[in-house]
Order: structure tokens, then sequence, then C-alpha cells
């Protein structure tokens, strides 16, 4: 299972294979290319509280839909906090505008809704897209290094068992670009966090640097917990383009700061 760049009209943007040949389901993994933002937002900005003008965001979105194949404009975003909390959308929690209000917190979605598309927003954090083409359910997640020690992509498999009695082995993960062990530069604060949530396990992810800073791989540990979930490591795939040392291709919040825009992961049911 790898990822692939695709290119639709312009637009630029990442999509896992085996999700693609398993049909039923449009995703991709937006890049900063083929919107129509301008100035420090250029181009493809799709996050609604970073100061850009918000016609050019919901165009933004637009061009991204279209691109990826998303049918119709009803989704549903994420509320980042940086936890572990995975929310079964519903009817209820639908929009149609990027700029209405969410009115819960959850740095993860899951739905088993056609026609929905589960939105879940990045800018070096590790977007993971998730399908179930038997089960047809479908779940977006952010993992921060909080969301990562928090366990929130095995709590993402445990939400898809428990309410729409997927098997983990059916399960296809993708996980999305994002910043790189040698760009995660860290104190101890982040390894110890990591150390008690997955024990020695974890160790071969984290590395001293000789600042006596650490370098810590969020994807792999992501990937690494997938397993542990019970998912095949063949369903897993993993994006090695890093955010943070790519500034023309993607949003980094650790290289802009605030002066930037926001890339999205995005799956639909067809």
């Amino acid at each position: 299972m790898n990822i692939i760049e695709q290119n639709n009209n312009g637009v630029i943007y990442l999509a896992a294979d085996a999700i693609m040949e398993a049909g039923g389901a449009a995703h991709g993994f937006s890049t900063r290319l083929g919107g129509v933002s301008t100035g420090m937002w250029a181009s493809l900005n799709l996050g609604v509280n970073r100061g850009d003008d918000p016609d050019h965001v919901r165009e933004n979105y637009r061009r991204f839909f279209a691109a990826i194949g998303a049918e119709g404009d009803v989704f549903a975003m994420t509320h980042q906090v940086h936890g572990g909390t995975v929310r079964t959308i519903t009817t209820a929690d639908l929009k149609d505008d990027p700029y209405q209000k969410v009115e819960y917190e959850a740095d993860g979605l899951m739905t088993a809704l056609p026609g929905v598309t589960l939105m879940a927003y990045s800018a070096d954090c590790i977007p993971i897209l998730f399908y179930d083409p038997v089960r047809r359910v479908i779940a977006a997640v952010h993992a921060g290094w909080r969301g990562t020690a928090a366990g929130i992509v095995s709590n993402a498999v445990a939400r898809m068992r428990m309410v729409y009695d997927c098997k983990p082995e059916d399960i296809l993960a993708a996980i999305g670009p994002g910043i790189c062990p040698q760009c995660f530069e860290t104190h101890e604060d982040v390894p110890n966090a990591m150390s008690s949530a997955l024990g020695t396990e974890v160790l071969r992810y984290i590395k001293i640097k000789e600042n006596g800073k650490f370098a810590v791989d969020l994807k792999g540990i992501n990937a690494k917990r997938l397993e542990l979930a019970g998912l095949d490591p063949g369903h897993i795939a993993v994006c090695d383009e890093c955010t943070s040392c790519l500034p023309d291709r993607y949003w980094s919040h650790r290289r802009l700061g605030a002066n930037r825009g926001s890339m999205a992961a995005a799956i639909q049911l067809k």
C-alpha cells in the first residue's frame, strides 16, 4: 500500500493506492498547490481560522472536493484540541459551509453515512484516513504528539469496531504528509509522554540528537499503534514527505508559525 501524488485540474494532492483500488470512497491529502488564495495563504489554504479571504477558502474547498472526487458539498469538520476523541458523525453534525460553527471538540471523526466528506486539518501534525470497504465505514484523524500519545489512531480502530462492527484486518489506513523526526525536535516531555503510553516499544522511534534534544518519529509511532490495534501492516500506507522540509509544497507551523494556511485530509463514502 503506497501514497501517490495526484494532479486534477492543477490541484495537487496525495492518495493511497489501495483505497482507490478498493473503490467506493473518494479521498485525498491536500498540499498547498492548486487554490486561489493569495499572499501568505497562497494558494490552496483550507483553514478557516487563518485570516484568509472566506470566499477564497470556499473556492479552495470546492476545488479540492472536485479534485478528489467528493460529491456534493456536505461535510463534517474536526474541532481539534490535540486530544484522543473520535466522534461518530450523524446528520446533526453536517455542514455545507466551512465557516459554520462546530459545536463539539474532536480530533477524529468517523461515519457510515454516504455523501459526507470527513475533514481533518494539519500543518505538521499527522493526518490519517481510514476506510473499511467491507463494512463501508470511513474515519479521518488528526494526530499531533499529544494525540499520538493519547492513542487517537487506536481509539479510531476501537470505535470503528464498537460502533460499526468493523474488523481491524479489513481496515485500510493512510498516514499523510507530516513533520519528519529531524524537523520535529523536542525536549524530553514528548518522548516521556510516548514512553508512558507505549513503553519501551516506542524507543526505536526516538533518537537523541547531538544538541541533547530528541527527534521523534510521529508517523512511525502511529503506524505501530495501528499494527498493535490489529491492522495488517500491508494495509498501512505512510507518506514519506515532510511538511517542514518542503515549504513550497506544504504548510508548516514549525517553519511558518501563524503566517500560513492549513492542509486537510478528506474522505467520503460514495
